[in-house]
């Protein structure tokens, strides 16, 4: 079957664009396909910084032809349904209708037939609305407007279009459409500087292999690789290690469309200004990689270019133009580096005063002074030191005013680390500087220093149940101020240290020295961690239900148990005896649900062993009465594991009374005690959690 090129060849498309776009256009023209009844065998999109580029094999040479069947009046209806009916069909006359017999009477049916048209002709109809409807994030309007078309909105100016279609033993057609005057044939053009002449093209593989002459590799994981493999050729031949950087690495291959490496060099005198400064000027200023020494872990003067041209001295003068920038920028950085150690961190304390964190929550300093005053209390709870926390917590923000987190934001927390050692800070006190942000997301490291885990607690804390307090809580997809994040990093912050925490006290004893308190909204604020931990647990692969199952007892404050808690019913279920218990406790579930709404009333209180008549329901009883204090001493003692050894105890006594015992008996006083029996199992398992939320 026939193919689709298409290539959209403009001015250079930002790098951060490329990507999407290129998903957007496979995404717009597939979706179209098969909205007209093509369907296709595969698609693939490409994009560099002058072309995005689509094939899509395997589409039908024209549309099926489509017969469609549409009801009419009623035999003998008014005049002017019949009239409406002729016309929205296209029928001369009732003559060209068939007559449908159906229960509620006779009607006119329109049988019509609508031929399907060439692709080439669908191709025609929908490549011009979907560029010109292109989802860019932003856009330029330019051309001039004409009798047949407006001028075209477009991320940069449009060069030429290819679009051909064809099967491969054949030369393909081109896709006749206008747009903007923007020609559309098969031409399009190469390496801007190495090979910019026009080239005639007809299909993909012969595409992409003339664009290859042509110093354009058209796949960016075919740029990437290059970029990377010779970066690290080059580094490895002279000793060095290159840093590797994924998001810089995406970003350099959105640059280029025939990468060449080089590597130049800076000042040794640089060096003496942290790695993750020099790394973050190189980065951001020149889209640079770094270069270290395997032996010592740190930077070397080295630094790695990703050209765009194979220049004719070697890539000498491009080398020079980049040493030169970075030199000027790392002298800017250096100073900024030099003047913020010059300064002590409390002493940029008072200039908190003057900046708002929130217009509800007061200024920096006070939310200084909240965390300060939070992490000292929590400092006891966790095992940290209280005097070290105290001061983590009073300098942890402080380097939001330096030069150099004012030029790299990235940089916050980092620097402070940096700055605090330097000043003679405990190295714990430093540590929680950079470490209080942590995680900010699934993968990032959880700190494990007792002073930097009380700090994060701390700040991730003040912030939620301050946004809480003055009913600022995240909304459908809205979390304006990242409290999702926040609650996940104080659940990993808990859960990966293990830490016994009662969220709720917390929280409320510090939403109380805040504006706005209620009772209510730590209890709110609790329930939001523990949606936010079942999240988590699901995507760690715990059974939905079985969270429920332990949630549905209530107490969640203490994360941590939940957690044990859960780990130990999963893995109870998973053993005969778990899964037999189960099933008996739910068809005790299922009986008592279905006769109290019968009888309109619960069946609780102790049965009357009086009214015992069977061994089963005797053994029943003392299995009950061993069980569930045994299960709940284990509870106590946070025996998760012991509990659910005790709960198996009562298995066979289950099956047993399930076997031989008629729970609705003819005696009423022998039906109700028997049904109480069944509460009393209910109760026994609500030791270890709510069995009736539990799926078979």
């Amino acid at each position: 079957m026939p193919d689709l090129l298409l290539e959209l060849f403009s001015e250079e498309i930002p790098a951060r664009m490329q990507t999407k776009a290129a998903e957007d256009l496979r995404r717009m023209v597939t979706d179209r396909l098969v909205a007209e009844g093509l369907v296709y065998e595969g698609a693939k999109a490409f994009a560099t910084p002058r072309r995005l580029t689509l094939t899509v094999h395997g589409i039908p040479a024209r549309q099926s032809d489509l017969k469609q069947e549409r009801k009419g009046p009623r035999v003998g209806g008014a005049e002017a349904a019949i009239q409406g009916f002729l016309k929205a069909t296209g029928l001369a006359s009732l003559d060209e209708a068939k007559i449908q017999r159906d229960p509620k009477g006779d009607f006119y049916i329109a049988l019509t037939e609508k031929p399907g048209k060439p692709t080439v002709d669908v191709l025609a109809e929908i490549l011009p609305i979907i560029i010109r409807t292109f989802p860019w994030p932003k856009q330029m309007r330019w051309g001039a407007a004409s009798a047949k078309s407006s001028a075209l909105t477009w991320v940069r100016p449009l060069h030429s279009i290819v679009a051909t279609f064809g099967i491969e033993t054949e030369e393909p057609e081109v896709v006749q459409f206008d747009l903007s005057g923007v020609s559309v044939g098969q031409t399009t053009y190469g390496h801007r500087f190495l090979a910019p002449d026009a080239i005639q093209v007809r299909r993909f593989d012969d595409y992409v292999a003339k664009l290859q002459a042509a110093k354009v590799v058209l796949d960016p994981e075919r740029r990437k690789e290059i970029i990377l493999a010779d970066a690290r050729q080059l580094t490895f031949a002279q000793g060095y290690e290159l840093v590797e950087d994924p998001a810089l690495l995406d970003e350099v291959a959105g640059l280029v469309e025939w990468p060449v490496v080089l590597m130049g060099s800076f000042d040794k005198d640089f060096l003496s200004i942290p790695d993750e400064v020099i790394r973050a000027t190189i980065r951001a200023n020149q889209k640079c990689f770094v270069v270290r020494d395997p032996k010592t872990q740190k930077l070397t003067n080295k630094f790695i270019i990703t050209a765009n041209i194979e220049a004719s001295d070697g890539g000498t003068a491009i080398i020079a133009g980049n040493e030169r920038v970075i030199r000027a920028r790392l002298s800017d950085a250096k100073f900024f580096y030099e003047t913020d150690l010059k300064t002590k961190l409390e002493a940029r304390l008072p200039k908190f005063e003057q900046i708002v964190f929130h217009e509800k929550l007061g200024t920096q300093a006070a939310r200084i002074a909240r965390i300060e005053k939070l992490a000292t209390a929590i400092a006891p709870l966790v095992g940290a030191d209280a005097t070290k926390t105290k001061r983590a917590a009073q300098l942890a923000k402080t380097d939001l005013l330096t030069e150099v987190v004012g030029e790299f934001p990235e940089l916050q927390g980092l620097m402070g680390k940096y700055y605090a050692l330097a000043q003679g800070e405990d190295a714990a006190v430093a540590a929680a500087s950079e470490d209080h942000y942590k995680p900010q997301g699934p993968t990032d490291r959880v700190p494990s220093d007792l002073v930097s885990v009380a700090v994060a607690l701390a700040d991730k804390l003040d912030t939620l149940v301050g946004f809480w307090a003055i009913d600022e809580k995240p909304t459908g997809s809205k979390d304006p101020f990242a409290l999702r994040r926040a609650a996940l990093g104080v659940i990993r912050l808990i859960i990966e240290n293990n830490l016994r925490l009662k969220l709720k006290s917390v929280a409320s004893s510090h939403a109380s020295t805040m504006t706005g308190y209620d009772e209510s909204k730590p209890a709110d604020l609790l329930t939001f961690f523990a949606d936010r931990l079942k999240g988590q647990l699901r995507d760690q692969g715990a059974r939905h239900d079985l969270v429920d199952a332990v949630f549905a007892l209530g107490g969640q404050d203490d994360l941590l148990m939940v957690v044990r808690r859960v780990e130990a019913l999963g893995k109870f279920l998973d053993s005969d005896d778990g899964k037999n218990l189960l099933a008996g406790t739910k068809r005790a579930n299922n009986i008592l649900a279905i006769e109290e709404k019968k009888d309109k009333r619960k069946f609780d209180g102790a049965p009357d062993a009086a009214l015992f008549k069977l061994d089963e329901e005797k053994a029943l009883a003392r299995a009950i009465a061993e069980v569930g204090p045994e299960a709940s001493a284990a509870v106590a003692k946070e025996d998760f594991a012991g509990a659910m050894t005790a709960m198996a105890k009562l298995r066979p006594a289950v099956d047993a009374f399930f076997d031989r015992v008629k729970v609705n008996d003819d005696d009423a006083a022998v039906r109700e005690n028997r049904l109480k029996l069944l509460n009393e199992i209910r109760a026994a398992t609500r030791a270890v959690a709510d069995f009736s939320k539990i799926q078979d």
